[in-house]
């Protein structure tokens, strides 16, 4: 199995992928909480929520090296694969919209594909609909909107610059990492 972008949760199941959960040391803990509100700065409002000081941050490891960063009640709310950036979970893009502020769109013609865990294409991103405001580099994190409807459908990790998608309108400008009705969408939780 390969463990490029696109494999990261299409076929998750807790039971298979999860090996093992820990406590981070609290240097750790301080180190992730940094780098959330660095990638997402409207998270600084409720990263408390998120990740209480007083609670002990837990790391559930999976396959593919894959760290899924768990609330208290070991919801999955960030995942990364080895050092890449943290990519927040739809359920956490659904509970505070307004506070992540990296996002794209894509139009009508994508959100079949995207849904069904296909990377986003630059097609998707240039056409009428979609819309790219944000100026995101390469390896950073996107939320992808869908044109016409209310919530998030994807999470992913941006690969062109908008620039380059519209100098150069071919190729794959997003990996799809986590969309609606994958695994983990299906199973948030880690026991």
């Amino acid at each position: 199995m390969s463990s490029g972008p696109q494999t990261w949760f299409k076929k998750y199941s807790q039971e298979e992928m999860v090996s093992s959960t820990s406590q981070c040391k609290s240097s750790l803990a301080r180190s992730i909480r940094a780098r959330l509100v660095q990638d997402y700065p409207g998270l600084e409002e409720v990263i408390d929520e998120l990740l209480p000081k007083k609670s002990p941050a837990v790391v559930a490891k999976a396959s593919n090296h894959i760290q899924l960063l768990l609330s208290a009640d070991n919801e999955v709310i960030f995942f990364q694969q080895r050092d890449s950036a943290w990519f927040p979970t739809l359920r956490v893009v659904h509970r505070y919209p307004e506070l992540i502020t990296n996002t794209w769109q894509v139009d009508k013609g994508a959100i079949k594909h995207v849904l069904g865990g296909a990377n986003v294409f630059c097609g998707g991103l240039v056409s009428a609909g979609a819309k790219m405001e944000v100026e995101l580099k390469p390896g950073q994190g996107v939320i992808l909107m869908a044109e016409g409807k209310k919530h998030a459908c994807c999470v992913g990790m941006v690969k062109m610059t908008p620039d380059d998608i519209r100098a150069n309108p071919t190729g794959v400008a997003v990996d799809n990492l986590h969309y609606l009705n994958d695994g983990l969408w299906i199973e948030p939780k880690v026991k």
